[in-house]
């Protein structure tokens, strides 16, 4: 007859075993989670970046983005699409909306309504303008015209669960009367209108982007991270100047980033290639 000793010792080695698979599975097996999925903040890709894919095979180009490890994508046009096909197309690829490019005038008047309609139905929060035209940014008067705009606006498209933001380029870093645009918008606009910074346009207006995210906190729901080298200028993510660790820390802390977004307008690769490389550097990076 086995003694009590060697039965208690092998239901011993029986639980350690089990409960070894137990975390290999919950690790390893149930899908391994991938560094974004670990990070905070998801990660997105503008779709600007690869407009000429998407131009010639939307459904097709959003399923390679998310085969790719991109957890969302903030649009930029949607090619005729409806928003109901929009929608089916990031439900069908695991995506999620992480905001969108859209033309101010889509925001005006009677056009906001059905902006707001076509961005509820794809589950968009963000509505982001990306340009604006130079008699609403040439002097001091024309920024603080804007940012009442851009106030009225928020306040407007709020009870819908939505904010509205502003993207920058670099002339929102050239000094107007002694003082810098992005700081006229920022300072005379709401906590809800987005300051969404570029950090690739910043660098290449000589501003550094880690300054001004610590200045206005909270207000960088979504950040394009884009790469700048002033030897290299087609260098992708992680292999420029941009302190992106940095930047991922007041992100982090006080910056109240929901999303990062990539977005690559370099020339040296096929766009679908660049996103891919920089996605990979950029998750190595978190």
């Amino acid at each position: 007859m086995k003694s009590r000793f060697t039965k208690a010792m092998k239901r011993r080695h029986f639980l350690n075993a089990f409960t070894g698979l137990v975390v290999a599975s919950l690790l390893f097996g149930c899908g391994t989670m991938t560094n974004a999925q670990k990070s905070e903040i998801p990660v997105a890709l503008q779709l600007y970046s690869v407009r000429h894919d998407c131009e010639k095979d939307f459904p097709g180009t959003i399923a390679k983005v998310a085969e790719m490890g991109y957890q969302g994508v903030e649009f930029a046009g949607f090619h005729d699409y409806s928003a109901e096909e929009v929608r089916k197309m990031l439900d069908d690829n695991g995506l999620k909306c992480a905001g969108a490019h859209v033309d101010l005038s889509l925001m005006l008047d009677d056009a906001l309504e059905q902006t707001i309609e076509f961005h509820k139905i794809i589950g968009n929060k963000y509505l982001i303008v990306p340009w604006l035209n130079e008699e609403r940014r040439n002097s001091k008067e024309a920024w603080l015209e804007t940012a009442k705009l851009f106030n009225e606006l928020a306040e407007k498209v709020k009870p819908h669960g939505m904010m509205i933001g502003y993207h920058n380029h670099t002339f929102e870093f050239e000094l107007i009367d002694e003082e810098m645009p992005w700081d006229i918008f920022a300072q005379n606009t709401t906590d809800d209108v987005i300051l969404q910074l570029d950090t690739g346009n910043m660098a290449g207006a000589d501003a550094e982007a880690v300054p001004y995210l610590k200045r206005y906190p909270g207000r960088s729901v979504t950040i394009h991270l884009k790469e700048h080298s002033v030897t290299k200028p087609d260098a992708l993510i992680g292999q420029g100047d941009i302190p992106f660790k940095k930047i991922f820390e007041v992100c982090t802390k006080t910056g109240g980033t929901e999303w990062y977004i990539i977005e690559e307008e370099k020339e040296g690769l096929p766009p679908i290639e660049a996103v891919k490389i920089s996605y990979d550097n950029l998750i190595k990076l978190l």
